[in-house]
């Protein structure tokens, strides 16, 4: 589904997007935890990039699915999103981005959606940051800040 386009409405669009999400937790790969996550992520000009979870005997070193697609998405040129999927096979709770998943979510802005399903397609909608209050953002870095002298 990489590289696809949405043109429908909003509706069949979030239909759409956790169905993706879904369809990404199949390429997981995660011998070590079993815990499947896939991603599927909008990008503003409608195209979708999915991600899915690659652990690593090296447990430090495992990346997510919601940041595999990011990566994915940044590599192929996207810099603006509209939304993520996030899925897992958690049957009784939404799956929800960890810490640093959400602080690489943040980094594109604090106003987008963030769809968090179960694997019967039910979902939960949040912004960004509304998933990381206080959150440091980059205009973070612009603000002034008091004079150092060593």
């Amino acid at each position: 589904m990489t590289g696809a386009k949405f043109e429908q409405g909003t509706r069949e669009q979030v239909k759409s997007l956790v169905k993706a999400s879904h369809e990404a937790k199949n390429n997981s790969y995660s011998p070590y935890s079993k815990f499947r996550v896939g991603a599927a992520l909008l990008c503003q000009d409608g195209t979708v990039i999915k991600g899915c979870n690659v652990e690593n005997a090296s447990y430090g070193l495992t990346i997510c699915a919601e940041r595999t697609a990011l990566v994915k998405a940044i590599s192929d040129g996207h810099k603006q999103f509209k939304a993520i999927a996030i899925a897992s096979d958690m049957s009784s709770s939404m799956i929800a981005p960890c810490g640093a998943c959400r602080q690489f979510l943040v980094e594109f802005g604090v106003d987008w959606d963030v769809y968090m399903t179960k694997p019967d397609h039910s979902y939960k909608n949040m912004k960004t940051g509304d998933l990381l209050p206080l959150c440091f953002v980059p205009d973070s870095l612009d603000e002034e800040r008091i004079s150092h002298s060593a």
